[in-house]
Formats: C-alpha cells, structure tokens, sequence
C-alpha cells in the first residue's frame, strides 16, 4: 500500500511556490518538502484542514491511493 501526495501537482496548478504555500498553511517549507516527497508517516487533520484551505480543493486531490505493485510507477 501507498499513499502518494501530489502537493507539486496543486502548487503548480496555483503557481505557488513552497514557501509561499509553507507561510500560507502555517508549517515549514521543510514540512512540505517531507510531505512532498513521500517522507511523511502522518499527517494531522489541521494539518490537512489548512492545505486544503489553502489551495481549495478536497483531501483526495492531495492524497491518493495506490496498490503496492504500482506504488514505484507512481513516483
């Protein structure tokens, strides 16, 4: 199982930059860059709250789901 997040897909449908989007929801630019990267083990649902917030979409335009096997494609 994969949990795949497509935070660069939002920001550049924005023309956000990380930092403007880090100041934006209220974490670090290295925060993003962890949740990014697929580096992150959770995320806290205010968390979640201001991204979506921010960028005015729904949690499944961030997150996404993927079967182990495609999980590397993904990437």
């Amino acid at each position: 199982m994969a949990i795949i997040v497509d935070l660069d897909l939002q920001l550049a449908k924005r023309n956000l930059s990380v930092g403007e989007f880090a100041d934006a929801v209220g974490i670090t630019p290295a925060n993003i860059a962890v949740l990014k990267n697929g580096r992150a083990k959770a995320v806290r649902f205010t968390t979640l709250d201001a991204i979506c917030r921010t960028l005015g979409c729904q949690p499944g335009d961030v997150l996404r789901w993927v079967p182990d096997d495609s999980a590397e494609q993904a990437r």
